[in-house]
């Protein structure tokens, strides 16, 4: 399993990733001084799971985790205990209360290692490409992926804005099913009512994402943290 290790603090860092060099099912692939940090990794580099401490700086491992589409396996690790209740509403694996030790690790890791094996077992094949089928009206039809600039939610109802359509797809479809297809490297929440696709923004002015001259989106309150730490590794 490819897992992450994010703290940031140096010597909780260096004690994780040791702890993970002893497990001989898991591969290190970059220990991360801040969750910013590790969405940079997470883009170039899919990761099956992250041990992620929750109180840093700038933007929290909670925030960090609500923030993506398609979160990895979690197991949080905090000095902080009233914590434990809000990571399992975020279906975390496991709760490591800090200061832990190896066999505490183990344990956690075993319970990683059985729901990956467990998801794995249960999850689609992955598709062959970046094509989505989508119900609309009374047919199904192909779209790439990569082309959707936006998605507008309307009730029950999506918006799906094509680069090559002149008129937007509607879909009987939840924001959320279509948010769990998404890659979150490359779409992000940025609203209750709009996912972008990162690629395709063309200005951030204040609180809106401007897409051309005429669509403006706002970036709601609850996802502006971490669409804002996202801006912020595009930054120079």
């Amino acid at each position: 399993m490819k897992v992450l290790a994010i703290d940031d603090e140096p010597l909780a860092l260096q004690q994780l990733a040791t702890y993970i060099s002893k497990v001989p099912f898991l591969q290190l692939v970059e220990a991360c001084q801040s969750a910013i940090h590790a969405r940079q990794v997470m883009e170039r580099e899919p990761v099956d799971a992250i041990f992620v401490d929750i109180n840093m700086p700038d933007l929290n491992g909670m925030d960090f985790v609500k923030s993506l589409a398609v979160p990895p396996l979690i197991v949080f690790t905090t000095a902080y205990s009233e914590y434990a209740v809000e990571g399992f509403k975020v279906d975390a694996v496991d709760y490591l209360l800090k200061p832990f030790g190896l066999q505490d690790f183990q344990r956690a890791a075993m319970k990683l290692k059985e729901r990956h094996e467990a998801r794995t077992m249960s999850a689609p094949a992955p598709p062959d490409d970046d094509t989505l089928f989508i119900k609309t009206d009374y047919k199904t039809i192909r779209i790439s992926i990569s082309d959707i600039r936006y998605v507008e939610g309307m009730s029950e109802y999506l918006k799906l804005h094509i680069e090559s359509q002149p008129r937007p797809v509607i879909a009987l479809l939840s924001m959320k099913k279509l948010e769990e297809r998404l890659p979150a490297a490359t779409f992000m929440r940025i609203h209750r009512s709009y996912i972008v696709n990162l690629k395709k923004i063309r200005e951030v002015n204040k609180n809106r994402v401007i897409m051309d001259n005429d669509t403006f989106l706002p970036v709601g309150d609850l996802y502006k943290e971490s669409f804002n730490a996202w801006l912020n590794t595009k930054r120079l």
